[in-house]
């Protein structure tokens, strides 16, 4: 049995904190979340700082929470606050007054900083000026800008093939500057642009491109307010996405049903306390779940077919009165394999293997029989396992019968995690682009992009490691602690010559870097960006394809900070000189200027600048919210899909573990160190377990563990854990990430999407050996 190398310390601690379990909350939001809101942006920020802070978030004319990709209203936004108190410690996170500056590294070495866990890197505070750390080096030191970019350009310049280069982009950079990003990244020879979206909905890109022609959602916010039922479906969105509880609440209002596909019983998915009404600061909660779908982990594909078949049953002695006939014959395609398949299936066996009891199945087909305005909504829960494309597919499979797309109240939302991450495949931050888009850039710059598909972050993962790759650029993020099998790919960094972050603040991935590593600060999403004595705005695309401009307000911490686009326009210039046919100055000092290019290259950006100065910004185009399926050359119309239901087999002393977010956490960020929903207070070390699976593993609540999985005869190795019973069905186990990327192996991925499948993790539990 090979064994991977331990992590460093704060990986795999020698010793916990004083943790606290309490009883899991019932309902989600209310005056606490007021308070840890106003807490953490007041401490990091300051009173004045972080009132003009809070007070321009999500606004029209302000700036662009760095959070999720939840959608502002058009038009009802709320004159007290259009923020959740997630955005507001993301607000916090940017905002604190904080600063690292060269001095700080001076006083600690690269391995010291690693020593510390997620939580304590982070509240250092924000990167003031760029730093290096030459080869051999123990600490970073002070460096300029000028000297980065030519450092930078050498490196790249010397390579063998622009392949050997990968440039990674985080879902916080602007649509501008993931325009300009790409645009370099093709002129200098490669399609290495692996992203964020690898790790989280590119099932869902791969899916509905597929079968609906576009790789997005289909509703707006509108289609909540005005709709019959809503399924939520592996998401939390009282931690995730609080923001979408006033939508859930103001569908409940408007008679909406809301069913709730979850393995774990979450607050957000059972009530909400609104802090911006009375009632709810008085205690008085919504209730959100009608029905609560408690399934095994990856159960969803079945359940999907049983309420599928279900209704195939309801259609047989009602016809005409459950499908949506017309909608098929005129719409859809294969619908008569798609009927011939499903009939082969047992509803009450397939509740059987989704681990819902079969009269919660027949409950939710009934919810359904006679409704077609349904939004069916999912995240990580769904496509972060390797039958994620097929499930989404599935999930499609049910709108399409109901006839629940193109229509008001009704259709797709895959519910994206970070907020421009969407814009940034819109911009064209894709290993894969279309024929037509380099040809489109290719008439309007000049150049001839490379045709060769580029690295995604697996495949950039596995590059590194073989020595493919020699230089990573990563454009935001906190790539390590976000991506799988951690110590692999610590591995795999440290093999690089060359690795360059661009950052706001301190994360691990500075502190695990190649043999040479570049930081480089930039303006966060709520700091002022001044050019040539103006204010300046970018803009950001939600969720559901609206794209709003955002403008900062608060004053940088430092003045050595440099815009996103500016970065890539002077790293361009060192590093193509002459050879390149782009005029990159007239880029760096004019949003505008990149905005009008745009236009000429993305469908739907026709006069940009215009469309993004009008109040809450315009509407991308979406076919199939106007019933248009453009699915092929020779097909214009939506697809039945043929899934199959994986088979698992787990020993006796095996477990699935699906990871998760804290509440004081947002994807990588951890804000601090409280799960109040859930009930851990001062820990995050902390593994969900079914009490019938601890009796049967002779297990105690408390006790302290070890979690190993081993995939291909490797063992991987997260250390010291605690205990917590929860409600979570039998053989699931839940334990929070980055902690857990550890047990995640590189090599099982979404088919068709190559997303690590993080949802669904075996492993054994063993009692730990410190």
């Amino acid at each position: 049995m090979k064994k991977e190398a331990d992590l460093p310390a704060a990986e795999n601690p020698e010793e916990l904190l004083d943790i606290k379990v309490t009883e899991p909350k019932k309902w989600a939001a209310g005056i606490p979340a007021i308070y840890e809101a106003g807490k953490d942006v007041f401490d990091e920020a300051g009173l004045i700082r972080g009132i003009k802070g809070l007070f321009h978030m999500n606004r029209k004319g302000g700036f662009d929470c760095s959070s999720c990709a939840w959608p502002d209203p058009d038009d009802d936004r709320s004159p007290i606050a259009e923020y959740c108190e997630n955005g507001a410690k993301a607000l916090a996170e940017e905002s604190t007054t904080k600063k690292i500056t060269a001095e700080f590294f001076e006083k600690n070495a690269v391995a010291d900083l690693a020593k510390l866990n997620d939580y304590e890197i982070g509240k250092k505070g924000r990167i003031a000026q760029p730093v290096y750390l030459p080869k051999g080096g123990t600490h970073y030191e002070a460096i300029s800008w000028d000297d980065a970019f030519k450092k930078i350009a050498r490196h790249l310049n010397k390579l063998k093939s622009p392949n050997e280069a990968a440039f990674y982009t985080s879902g916080r950079t602007s649509n501008e500057a993931s325009f300009i990003y790409q645009l370099f990244v093709r002129e200098y020879g490669t399609n290495n642009l692996p992203d964020c979206s690898n790790m989280c909905h590119e099932s869902s890109g791969v899916a509905l491109s597929e079968v609906i022609g576009i790789g997005k959602g289909t509703v707006t916010l509108n289609d909540f307010y005005d709709t019959d039922v809503v399924i939520i479906m592996g998401q939390n969105p009282g931690t995730n996405h609080p923001r979408m509880l006033t939508a859930l609440e103001k569908a409940k209002k408007n008679g909406a049903k809301i069913i709730a596909i979850n393995p774990l019983r979450e607050a957000g998915l059972i009530a909400f306390k609104n802090p911006q009404t009375v009632p709810g600061v008085l205690g008085r909660s919504t209730p959100l779940a009608d029905l609560y779908l408690q399934l095994k982990i990856n159960g969803d594909l079945a359940l999907l077919k049983a309420i599928e078949k279900l209704l195939y049953e309801a259609e047989l002695k009602e016809p005409g009165k459950v499908f949506d006939l017309d909608f098929i014959r005129d719409k859809t395609v294969h619908y008569n394999d798609f009927i011939h398949h499903l009939k082969q299936y047992d509803p009450e066996q397939l509740a059987k293997e989704a681990g819902v009891p079969f009269s919660q199945v027949m409950e939710a087909a009934e919810m359904l029989k006679h409704k077609s305005r349904i939004i069916i909504c999912w995240a990580m829960g769904i496509t972060q396992h390797t039958n994620a494309v097929d499930t989404i597919k599935e999930i499609t499979n049910l709108v399409l019968l109901k006839g629940s797309i193109g229509k008001q109240g009704a259709g797709l939302c895959p519910v994206r995690g970070h907020s421009n991450v969407q814009g940034n495949r819109t911009m064209l931050i894709f290993d894969k682009p279309k024929p037509e888009q380099l040809d489109k850039l290719k008439s309007v710059f000049g150049f001839d992009p490379p045709r060769e598909h580029g690295y995604n972050v697996v495949d950039s993962i596995k590059a590194m490691h073989e020595g493919k790759l020699k230089v990573f650029f990563a454009m935001g993020g906190n790539f390590l602690s976000a991506t799988p099998d951690t110590t692999y790919t610590a591995e795999a960094m440290r093999k690089l010559d060359l690795t360059v972050q661009v950052s706001t603040k301190l994360n691990r991935s500075h502190l695990v870097h190649g043999k040479e590593a570049l930081v480089l600060p930039t303006l966060s999403r709520s700091d002022k960006d001044v050019i040539n004595g103006e204010d300046q705005f970018i803009s950001c695309e939600n969720s559901m394809g609206v794209v709003q401009l955002s403008k900062g307000v608060l004053t940088p911490i430092s003045g050595e900070l440099l815009n996103e686009t500016k970065i890539i326009c002077e790293l361009a210039k060192a590093t193509l000189g002459s050879r390149s046919v782009i005029d990159w100055d007239k880029y760096a000092y004019s949003y505008d200027e990149i905005r009008d290019v745009i236009a000429k290259v993305v469908p739907g950006f026709e006069d940009y600048n215009k469309k993004v100065r009008q109040p809450g910004g315009f509407y991308l185009p979406n076919g199939p919210r106007e019933g248009k399926f453009l699915t092929g050359k020779d097909i214009k119309k939506a697809l039945f899909s043929i899934t199959t239901i994986p088979e698992y087999k787990l020993a006796a002393d095996e477990y699935i573990l699906t990871s998760i977010r804290s509440h004081d956490q947002f994807n990588t960020t951890i804000y601090g160190l409280e799960d109040r929903y859930r009930g851990v207070h001062n820990e995050r070390r902390v593994i969900f377990m079914n009490e019938s699976d601890m009796m049967r593993g002779g297990f105690k609540a408390g006790e302290k563990v070890d979690l190993f999985n081993y995939h291909a005869g490797i063992e991987r190795a997260a250390r010291l854990f605690v205990i917590v019973p929860y409600d979570i069905p039998e053989g699931n186990t839940a334990a929070y990430y980055p902690e857990t990327n550890v047990l995640v192996p590189i090599d099982c991925v979404a088919k068709g999407s190559n997303t690590p499948t993080s949802k669904r993790i075996v492993i054994k539990i063993k009692r730990h050996a410190g």
